[in-house]
This record gives C-alpha cells, structure tokens and sequence, in this order.
C-alpha cells in the first residue's frame, strides 16, 4: 500500500515544476543559457532545442494582472491575451523577466496586435502562421522556421546546424511518445488517474527545461502508476468525458474539477494543453529538416485553420481509443474561432459519434464555478 501514499505526492511535484521552475529560470540565467519564452503550440521548439537554449511558456491562465492590461487593452478581449499581457507589463512573471526573446505567432488577432505593444517591454519575434493547411501555406511556414532560425543566430550569436535540429528532432520525439505512452494510461477502465492529476503532469513538463530528462521521468511515474494499478483499481467505473477546445490550466482547471466533482472522470484532453500537439511525431527520415518541422507543426488542428480537419480526425480517433462518453468544449471568452467552431465539432460529436456535447464559455475569474457545477452535475446525470 505504499505506493497509495507516494502517487499523489508525485501528481503534486508536476503540480508544483512551475513554480519550481522560477528558481530553474534564474539559474539558467546565471549560466548564461538564452531563454526563449513562447505562447503557443506552434512554436517549432526543436530550432531553440538545437541552439541550447531553453523554452518556457508564457500563457498565462490568472485573473490577477487583467486590470492592469486592460488599461492597455480591450475588456472585451480573451482573457488569455490580457492575463499574459498584464504579466509581461506589471514584470510579476519571473518567466517574462528572464526570457532573453520572445517569439509569438500570428494564431489570431487578438494575439498579434498585442505583440506589437508587447515590444514595448522584451525584443519580440512574430512568425507568420498561415491560416490554411495547403501546399502553400506549407511553403510559407517552412520558411517562417528559417527565418526564425535566422533571428536566433543573429540575436544570440550562435550558429544552428541541420545536424543539430536532427538531433533536437530526435530528443522531442522521444518526449512526446513519453508523453504519449504516459497519457494514454487513461484508456484503461477504471482509469488509474484522475484527469486532474494526469493534467498536472501534462502542464508539469511543460516547465522542465531539461527536455532530455522527461522520458526518464514519465517512464518512471507510468510504471508507478501501474503497478498501483495492478494493486487496487482505486477508481471507480465513471462516466468518460473528453476535453477539447481552448488552451486551459491555472484557474480554468475548475472546469476539469467540476466534472470530477460531479460523478465523471476526465479522460484525455484533446487541446493545446493535452494532445494537439503531441500526437504527431517529426518525421526523422526527412532529409529537408525545415520541411519535416513545417509538416508537424502546419498539422495542429487549431480552430484558426480554415477548414480544420485535423481537429476532427484527433477527435474521432481519441473518443473511440479512450471509450468516451461525452465531450466538453472549452470556450474562453471572446474565443472567435473556437467558439464559431462549436457548432461543427456538435455537429460531429453528436450525430458521426452518436455522444453527448456540451460547450462552456468561461474566463480566469471564479466567478462561474457554481454554475459550472451545476450545469457539469446535469451533464453527467444525463450520460
């Protein structure tokens, strides 16, 4: 029974790699290794991989610093925008403080307008994203990756080698079939995890700069989380929910407590938080390098792609592969895109998979929490 003590003990050290990682952030710092901060799964991490530099995200998910950006900024903007805009102006985000650049994309337009007051504050790189998975569209993120390759080497006076990317190719592909290997315990029924844990890990890694540790430490936690398996089905037999559609963490966790608090479990996360971007690995045979990051990444099924496929094929694969019951569609408020899609992916849901659907417009306050419980508890009763 030992193992039933040290398990959460372990969700909670993910829990807490954040804040762990303002320490890491400075020591990084006095080391004098570049820190690039990021805010989207876009991002070609592998070109930053290959220089030495470290990633750090800064999407922030707090209500705390929205005052202050919408001195700036409009009320009526999503809330994400305005809380990683206040932390950038307000320097509270020790992350924003050290990161030497700051490389955005053009996912929407929220976001790229507030780049532009963004530089008022750290240098800023905008890669260009386009906003439709074609031929195209391919040519010109290919050569957003060279251009942003370029920025590094003259920011940072370094030079990125195709043999380097290789191997950053490499090292990332091996972090997210990790990433997979780990996450996909929750097929099994009963699950061997709440979501709420399982997304603790997901956000966790996400603040580890040492990207070539996390296999090492996901494998360990998957076969600590077995063998308690193996011990004691923890978990009941519940109700399956899916996750999908904005970014979520911090204060919109409430939407993954909700569920659990109210008779379901949280079985796979379909968002950039979860599986949008790990899904799909970098084709390590590609001799062009450029080309096969431009392919994986030009891939994520985001509600800015016009169509969006690919979010409907991750879908249709992860509610048969996870046995789901029902999904839940995040909508942060003044989402335009995702919000608008709402409609196809109930659509799908609904009538191609035959499961229930429920979309949930929220912010960072904790101000919805009680109707978020009431509407999760009939929700769940339903299913």
């Amino acid at each position: 029974m030992k193992l039933q003590t040290e398990l959460p003990a372990i969700f909670e050290e993910f829990a807490e790699a954040r804040r762990n990682g303002f320490l890491a952030a400075k020591e990084i710092k006095d080391k004098n290794i570049p820190l690039i901060g990021v805010f989207c799964t876009y991002f070609p991490q592998e070109v930053a991989l290959a220089m030495g530099a470290a990633t750090v995200s800064l999407c922030a998910s707090s209500d705390e610093t929205i005052p202050e950006a919408e001195k700036d900024l409009p009320r009526n903007l999503c809330p994400l925008i305005k809380s990683s805009y206040g932390f950038g102006k307000t320097d509270k985000c020790p992350y924003f403080y050290f990161s030497d650049l700051i490389v955005g994309e053009t996912t929407c337009d929220g976001k790229k307008k507030m780049y532009e007051y963004l530089q008022e504050f750290k240098p800023v790189h905008v890669m260009e994203l386009p906003n439709v998975q074609s031929e195209d569209g391919l040519i010109l993120w290919k050569n957003e990756i060279i251009r942003l390759k370029e920025t590094l080497e003259k920011q940072f006076n370094v030079e990125i080698s195709e043999d380097d990317i290789r191997k950053a190719i490499i090292v990332k592909n091996q972090e997210r079939k990790a990433m997979k290997d780990f996450y996909e315990l929750s097929k099994l029924d009963p699950v061997p995890m709440l979501g709420q844990d399982l997304f603790k890990v997901l956000i966790g890694t996400t603040f580890e700069f040492n990207r070539r540790s996390i296999p090492e430490k996901l494998e360990a936690l998957r076969e600590k989380v077995l063998a308690e398996y193996k011990v004691e089905k923890k978990y009941s037999k519940k109700p399956r929910i899916l996750i999908t559609g904005c970014p979520i963490g911090g204060a919109t966790e409430k939407v993954i407590k909700a569920i659990e608090d109210n008779g379901a479990v949280v079985v796979a996360f379909e968002n950039c938080s979860g599986a949008k971007a790990i899904e799909d690995m970098v084709d390590e045979t590609n001799p062009d390098v450029y080309a096969a990051l431009a392919e994986k990444y030009l891939s994520i099924g985001c509600s800015c792609m016009t169509p969006n496929p690919n979010r409907i094929t991750t879908l249709n694969r992860m509610i048969d592969d996870y046995q789901v019951d029902g999904v839940v569609d995040v909508i942060l408020t003044a989402c335009h895109t995702y919000n608008v899609e709402t409609l196809s992916i109930k659509r799908f849901v609904n009538d191609k998979k035959e499961k229930s659907y429920m979309s949930v417009e929220t912010d960072f306050s904790t101000a919805d929490i009680g109707q978020l419980n009431t509407r999760m508890a009939a929700f769940v009763e339903m299913l």
